[in-house]
């Protein structure tokens, strides 16, 4: 593994052990070189998963892509970091599971939404601004009273 500072290849796993969900292995690196400290995480991949955007273009699945996007909705919001990786790894699997290499951006967007309207209601609501393309304030009411009819 590659130093993040130095860009050295040298480096020693100081520590290993499973992460509390037991779906990766977290190890504690340092460089040879400069000394510096870095974690790395290590996850089993089923298989290789491609994005079929709406525009028909395909692209590699990108799970770090994937979390970039969940913890932007999430954003200021207090939420156990534990719980967005379980949710985060449980969308991953379930999409590998599902037995199809191509993966529709429309059933990604899904999943992250069910996982979200779980976790926190802002984040849940700043995902799909974005992700249903809210263009004016009405499109946030007629979204938000969709969601509290939900709840009934």
């Amino acid at each position: 593994m590659r130093c993040p500072y130095c860009g050295c290849a040298d480096t020693q796993v100081k520590d290993s052990r499973p992460t509390e969900d037991g779906s990766s292995i977290r190890r504690r690196r340092i460089c040879s070189d400069c000394g510096g400290r870095f974690t790395t995480f290590e996850r089993v991949q089923l298989r290789e998963l491609t994005v079929v955007k709406k525009t028909g273009k395909r692209a590699p699945f990108d799970r770090d892509k994937l979390a970039r996007s969940i913890h932007t909705a999430l954003r200021k919001r207090q939420v156990d970091p534990e719980r967005v990786e379980r949710m985060l790894t449980g969308i991953v699997r379930n999409l590998e599971s599902q037995g199809e290499d191509d993966i529709p951006t429309s059933e990604i967007g899904r999943l992250v939404m069910e996982g979200l309207k779980k976790i926190d209601e802002v984040a849940y609501v700043r995902f799909a601004s974005v992700y249903q393309d809210f263009q004016e304030v009405k499109d946030f009411e007629g979204f938000l009273g969709e969601m509290h009819e939900d709840e009934r």
